[in-house]
């Protein structure tokens, strides 16, 4: 079982390399300029590679016990959906949930989606996705969004961290930052 972990990983990290990972001059979400480059929708929304994404994910969460995964839209949402489905095909389904930016102007005027009408994050244990971290801040929109619900959130989890910081800011608001991978794999 470790060996076939370890071999999907690698499979992830070269599709991740070939799809999704680009050097040169960009400006990131955050305005930082970086000789690096992550888009990982081009590997999440790819069926192998939406399929190596959510099991090691799914690796990851088993590991630390959430009630519910999530986060903020744009970044984690293909991947939650692909978690779901795999999780409920794999017989111990992970619910999931994703955060809106800014709450709908219409309908019910959620800010968290995906739940419910009997469903709540109150006293649930949480565990936040995105797909790169870099500042932390995004994640950090989420868990705002999660804690005034009531939720109980002390980590989350990325595909690639950046290593530019995300996780001391996270750290200083006790939340934990996992990863899949970090940048410097790519190098």
């Amino acid at each position: 079982m470790q060996d076939q972990r370890r071999g999907e990983e690698a499979e992830l990290l070269d599709l991740i390399r070939h799809r999704s990972f680009r050097q040169g001059r960009f400006t990131l979400s955050s305005g930082r300029e970086s000789s690096l480059y992550f888009n990982l929708k081009p590997t999440m929304m790819h069926p192998r590679g939406a399929y190596l994404c959510a099991r090691a994910f799914l690796t990851r969460i088993r590991t630390e016990h959430a009630d519910y995964v999530g986060g903020l839209e744009m970044g984690a949402v293909p991947v939650i959906g692909s978690l779901a489905a795999l999780s409920e095909a794999e017989g111990n389904p992970v619910p999931t949930f994703f955060v809106r930016k800014a709450a709908k102007a219409h309908g019910t005027r959620e800010v968290i989606e995906g739940l419910g009408p009997d469903e709540s994050l109150a006293g649930k244990r949480v565990l936040v996705l995105d797909d790169v971290a870099t500042t932390g801040n995004a994640i950090l929109q989420a868990a705002s969004a999660l804690r005034a619900s009531h939720a109980i959130l002390e980590a989350a989890l990325v595909l690639v961290d950046r290593e530019e910081g995300a996780a001391e800011t996270l750290r200083r608001d006790g939340i934990r930052l996992l990863s899949v991978f970090r940048a410097e794999n790519f190098l």
